[in-house]
C-alpha cells in the first residue's frame, strides 16, 4: 500500500487536480482531493508518523478505521468561549473549502476550558494533511492544503508518508507507592458522600491517575493495536503533538448528528468479574442521572422532546455498564458544536446538578491531564459529525504514562468499592501495556 501512496503522490496530474479544484478561492481556503485506494482491510497504524501530528479514530467492530497525518490547518481556542469559537472558525473555513470527496476534520477538547499544557489545548480543530481511511474495507486518501501552499503540498506530504514510528517498546515499569495517594483519594470520597447528604450535590465524579515511567520509549501503535483487539466494541482513538499522546479506548458516545437527527449514550453503573450487580439500585440510580440530565440538556436544542431507549447492559472489555441510547430531531440551525456545548460536561464525568457538581470539583482542586473525560471526534464539511467521551485514556510523554479512571459517586457509594471500580478502569490500559511487554519479550527469546 504504501509504494501506491507514493506513486500516487508522485503523478503530475494530482497538482493539476488540485489547482483546478483551487480556482478563484482565496489563498487561505483549504483544497482536499480524494483518491480512491480500493479495497483492502487496513487499520493504518502502520502509517502512524515518528515525528509529526496525528489524529487516530478507529471502530474496528464497524470495520472503520481514520488516520489523520499532519495539519494542513488547525484552530486552538481555551476559555468559556471555546466551543463557540471552534463553531465561528468551522463555518469560516467550511465557506471556502474546496473539495472533490467527504473531507473530515477532527476536533478534541479537555474536561477544563483551561488547561496549561499548550500541546493539548482546551480545543483543538485539525483538518489533516493527509486523510487514510478504510471504510468497511474500502480505502481512500484524502490530500489537504491552503491554496496558498498547493505548490510544496506534494513533497509535504511524501515527506509525511516516510517517517514511520518505531514499533518498540518499553518492557518494564515503575511506579512509586500509591498507597497514601489511594487513601487521599478514598477520603475525598467521603467528603463528597457528606455534601451529597447534605444536599450540596446528587452526584460528583471523581478522577484518579496512575503515572508509571518506563525502561525506554512507549510506543502508542502497539498500545492502539492492542486496545483494537482487546475492545473491538469500543471507540478508539489517539492524538499527538509535539512530546504528548493522548489515546484510549472509550466506550461512550457523546453525540451524533446526521442531518438533523441525533444520537446520544447515556452511560453509567459499572461492573466487574467479582464486583456486585449491575442492576443494584446504585448503579440504576447513577445512571438515572445521567438519562435526566442529557435529556433536559438536549430538549431544548430539538423539536420535540428526545427519546430515551430502554436501558441495556453493554459490555466494554471486561467491564459492563448500564446505557440507554437517546434520540432526537434537532431545530434548524443547531450545529454540533452547540450540541457539545450544551452536553459537556454530562453527569457520567462531571455530576449533577452539573453547576453544583462543577464547583465542587473545583473547590476540591480536581486535576484531570490531557483530554481525559474532555471528547474527541470529527466533521465533515457539512457539519455532520460524531464525538466520544474521552475514557479510558492514558498520556504518554516519552517513557512516562499516566493514565486515568474516575467513578461515579452518590449517596450509597462505598469509598473502597469505588476505588476498587477506578482499579478496574485503568486495568483497561494497565493489561494492554503488560500485553505489548509480554509480546516483546517473546520476540527477544
Amino acid at each position: 500500500m504504501n509504494k501506491q501512496l507514493r506513486t500516487l503522490l508522485a503523478d503530475p496530474r494530482l497538482t493539476d487536480k488540485l489547482r483546478v479544484l483551487a480556482n478563484g478561492a482565496p489563498g487561505s481556503a483549504l483544497v482536499s482531493h480524494t483518491l480512491d485506494l480500493g479495497t483492502a482491510c487496513e487499520d493504518w497504524l502502520a502509517y502512524l508518523p515518528a515525528n509529526a501530528s496525528y489524529w487516530y479514530r478507529a471502530q474496528p467492530a464497524l470495520s472503520e478505521f481514520r488516520l489523520g497525518i499532519g495539519h494542513a490547518l488547525h484552530v486552538s481556542s481555551d476559555g468559556p468561549q471555546r466551543f463557540a469559537a471552534l463553531a465561528n472558525a468551522y463555518a469560516g473555513l467550511s465557506h471556502d473549502w474546496r473539495h472533490d470527496g467527504q473531507a473530515l476534520a477532527f476536533c478534541g477538547f479537555a474536561f477544563d476550558a483551561q488547561t496549561s499544557n499548550n500541546e493539548l489545548p482546551a480545543a483543538l480543530l485539525a483538518v489533516p494533511s493527509i486523510l487514510l481511511e478504510s471504510i468497511n474495507g474500502r480505502c481512500r486518501m484524502t490530500l489537504s492544503s491552503t491554496v496558498d501552499h498547493l505548490g510544496e503540498a506534494p513533497g509535504h506530504w511524501a515527506q509525511l508518508l516516510n517517517q514511520s514510528a518505531s514499533i518498540e517498546t518499553a518492557q518494564g515499569f515503575s511506579e512509586a507507592d500509591r498507597t497514601l495517594a489511594e487513601r487521599a483519594w478514598v477520603a475525598r470520597v467521603n467528603a463528597a458522600k457528606r455534601d451529597i447528604s447534605q444536599g450540596r450535590i446528587d452526584k460528583v465524579v471523581l478522577a484518579r491517575s496512575r503515572k508509571l515511567l518506563a525502561d525506554a520509549p512507549i510506543s502508542a501503535r502497539q498500545l492502539l493495536e492492542t486496545l483494537s483487539e482487546q475492545q473491538p466494541d469500543a471507540c478508539i482513538y489517539a492524538f499527538r503533538q509535539g512530546g504528548s499522546t493522548f489515546l484510549g479506548a472509550t466506550p461512550e458516545r457523546l453525540i451524533h448528528l446526521a442531518g438533523r437527527q441525533i444520537e446520544s449514550d447515556a452511560l453509567a453503573g459499572t461492573a466487574w468479574p467479582g464486583s456486585g450487580d449491575l442492576a443494584g439500585s446504585k448503579n440504576q440510580h447513577e445512571q438515572s442521572l445521567v438519562v435526566q440530565a442529557i435529556m433536559q440538556a438536549l430538549e431544548p436544542l430539538c423539536v420535540l422532546p428526545p427519546s430515551a431507549m430502554p436501558v441495556e447492559v453493554h459490555a466494554a472489555g471486561q467491564l459492563t455498564h448500564l446505557r440507554s441510547r437517546i434520540t432526537g430531531q434537532v431545530l434548524n440551525g443547531v450545529s454540533l458544536f452547540d450540541l457539545i456545548r450544551a452536553l459537556h460536561p454530562t453527569p457520567a464525568v462531571g455530576g449533577y446538578p452539573t453547576s453544583a457538581a462543577l464547583n465542587w470539583l473545583a473547590e476540591h482542586n480536581e486535576q484531570r491531564s490531557g483530554w481525559y473525560s474532555g471528547g474527541i471526534g470529527m466533521l465533515d464539511g457539512e457539519g455532520n459529525g460524531e464525538f466520544s467521551v474521552a475514557l479510558r485514556s492514558a498520556l504518554i510523554q516519552g517513557k512516562t504514562i499516566e493514565l486515568h479512571a474516575g467513578a461515579g459517586i452518590v449517596a450509597d457509594s462505598d469509598p473502597w468499592q469505588e476505588l476498587a471500580e477506578t482499579n478496574a478502569k485503568l486495568g483497561t490500559l494497565l493489561d494492554a501495556l503488560h500485553k505489548n511487554r509480554n509480546q516483546s519479550q517473546r520476540k527477544e527469546q
